[in-house]
C-alpha cells in the first residue's frame, strides 16, 4: 500500500485536497488530505497537482517495419516524460500495417522490454481487408481507423462510401468505435506546386475536403441507423471549424459521433508558420487563427470531445529538414511529449481550467477506447498519475526531447507547466527529468479490458 497526497488532486468531482491510497496498482480509497495511517508509506506532493495519467489515443509508433521513424521504446519514453500513461497505437505506418490479425500478432511480438507505459492498438479498415475485419476485431484491437483519402502509404488503402458503410456496419454490430481520417478530394485535384511555401501547401488541403468527408460519415451513420444499428464514428484530428455546425446537428439528431483535435491545431497558426519548415506540415493542415479560435470554443462547449497528439514522426531526411521542400516532405507533427504544457500554456487565456483540460486529455480518450479502468482518479481505477507543476516553465530544446528524432515545430518555444513525475499502476516511472526503474507497461487488448 502507498498513499499519495496533494493539496490539488483532480477527481471526477473536481479539484480537492486529498490522500489517494493505492494497493496492487489500483486506487483503493480516497481520503481527506490530513488522513493518517501508521502502516502506509506516504508521498506528499503538496501544492503540485496530482492528476490522472494522460490517455493519448492517437499515436503513430511505426514499429515493426519503420522503427527508424520511431518505435515503442522511444515513443513510450517520450510519453512518460509528458505525463502520458496510456497510448493507443495507430495501424500505420508500421510494416505490416495492422489490418489483419496476423499483423497485430507481429506487432505484439516486438514489445518485450519496450513499453514504459501501457499501450493499446487500433486496427485498420481498408479497401482491401474487409474480409479480414472479423478476425482482426477478435484479435484484440480497440476499434479501427479508415482513411477517406490516400493515407500517405500505398499499403493502407483508403475507402469509398460503400466500403466505409460495410466496415462501420461490422464495428456497429460489436459496439466498437470506427475512427475516420476525414478528407475527401471529390475533384481529384491536380497537384499544385508547393515548393517551400506553407501558404501554398495550405491551399492544397481546403476545409471543404474535411467538411465533405464528415458529411459522408454522417450519411453512412444514418444508413446504418436505418438498419437498426447504433454506429459510433469518431472523427480524428479535426482541423476545419467549418464542420462544427454539421457535427452539432448530427448529435442533435441522435448520432453517436465523437470528435478529437490536436495541440498543433490549437496552438499553431497558419499566419505565423515560416516557409521551408516542414516540421509544421501535417494533414489536414494547421489553419488560420480565426479557425483556431472556433476550435477552442468547440472544446469549451463540448462539441469536440478530446485532445490527442497525432504524433506522426519520420526521419529528418523524409521531413526534408535540410532542403525545406514542403511539397515532398512527409506530413506529420512530432510533439508527443509536450501536449499537456502546450495546451495549458494557452488554455488559461481561453478560460479553460486545468480540471477541464484533463477531462479532455484523460477521461474522454479513455472512454473512447473502452479502457474503463483508465483516465480518472477514482476508486477501482488503475493508479496512473501525472504530477504537474502548473506554474513552472521550460523551453523546448532538442536535448530534452525523448522521441527518436529530436525535431519538432515546438523547439525553441517556452511553455508553462512542468511534468514533475509520472506513475504507472502506482509506481514512479519518470521523475524530475529522469526515468525510474524499467519498462513495465502492458499491452492492452480488447478482451483484457471488457
Amino acid at each position: 500500500m502507498m498513499m499519495f497526497k496533494s493539496q490539488r488532486v483532480i477527481t471526477p468531482e473536481g479539484e480537492r485536497a486529498a490522500s489517494v491510497i493505492v494497493g496492487d496498482g489500483q486506487i483503493v480509497a480516497i481520503e481527506a488530505y490530513d488522513f493518517h495511517a501508521d502502516d502506509i508509506p506516504v508521498v506528499d506532493y503538496q501544492q503540485r497537482v496530482l492528476m490522472p495519467g494522460i490517455v493519448d489515443s492517437h499515436v503513430h509508433i511505426n514499429e515493426p517495419g519503420r522503427t527508424d521513424w520511431e518505435g515503442f521504446d522511444t515513443a513510450t519514453h517520450a510519453a512518460a516524460a509528458g505525463g502520458i500513461t496510456t497510448v493507443v497505437d495507430m495501424p500505420l505506418n508500421c510494416i505490416p500495417v495492422t489490418i489483419t490479425a496476423q499483423a497485430l500478432q507481429e506487432k505484439l511480438a516486438v514489445l518485450d522490454d519496450k513499453l514504459w507505459i501501457d499501450a493499446g492498438f487500433w486496427g485498420g479498415a481498408t479497401a482491401d481487408n474487409l474480409g479480414e475485419l472479423p478476425d482482426l476485431l477478435d484479435a484484440g484491437v480497440l476499434g479501427v481507423k479508415s482513411f477517406t483519402i490516400h493515407s500517405g502509404i500505398d499499403e493502407f488503402q483508403f475507402v469509398n462510401e460503400t466500403q466505409l458503410t460495410d466496415a462501420m456496419r461490422e464495428l456497429a454490430k460489436r459496439g466498437m468505435p470506427h475512427l475516420v481520417h476525414a478528407e475527401l478530394d471529390h475533384a481529384h485535384s491536380e497537384p499544385m506546386s508547393i515548393a517551400s511555401s506553407y501558404q501554398s501547401f495550405l491551399k492544397t488541403r481546403p476545409p471543404a475536403w474535411e467538411n465533405d468527408a464528415i458529411a459522408m460519415v454522417i450519411r453512412v451513420m444514418k444508413t446504418l441507423i436505418a438498419e437498426g444499428l447504433q454506429p459510433h464514428a469518431h472523427i480524428v484530428h479535426l482541423s476545419s471549424a467549418e464542420a462544427l455546425p454539421m457535427i452539432q446537428q448530427a448529435r442533435a439528431d441522435g448520432l453517436n459521433l465523437t470528435v478529437e483535435t490536436c495541440p498543433h491545431y490549437l496552438v499553431l497558426e497558419a499566419e505565423t508558420i515560416p516557409d521551408g519548415q516542414a516540421t509544421y506540415k501535417c494533414c489536414p493542415p494547421i489553419r488560420e487563427k480565426s479557425n483556431q479560435d472556433l476550435l477552442w470554443q468547440a472544446l469549451l462547449d463540448g462539441t469536440i470531445d478530446c485532445v490527442v497528439s497525432d504524433h506522426s514522426p519520420c526521419t529528418p531526411q523524409l521531413k526534408n529538414i535540410d532542403s525545406g521542400d514542403l511539397e515532398k516532405a512527409w506530413g506529420g507533427i512530432s510533439g508527443l511529449q509536450f501536449g499537456l504544457p502546450l495546451l495549458w500554456t494557452h488554455a488559461q487565456d481561453k478560460g479553460m481550467s486545468l480540471t477541464q483540460l484533463i477531462e479532455l486529455m484523460s477521461a474522454r480518450p479513455a472512454r473512447l477506447t473502452g479502457l474503463t479502468n483508465k483516465g480518472s482518479i477514482a476508486i477501482g481505477q488503475q493508479a496512473d498519475f501525472c504530477v504537474f507543476d502548473p506554474d513552472g516553465q521550460f523551453t523546448v530544446t532538442p536535448e530534452i526531447i525523448h522521441h527518436r528524432h529530436k525535431i519538432s515545430p515546438y523547439v525553441g518555444k517556452t511553455l508553462q507547466g512542468v511534468v514533475v513525475a509520472t506513475l504507472l499502476a502506482g509506481q514512479t516511472i519518470y521523475q524530475q527529468g529522469e526515468f525510474v526503474g524499467s519498462a513495465r507497461g502492458r499491452a492492452l487488448l480488447k478482451e483484457a479490458v471488457q
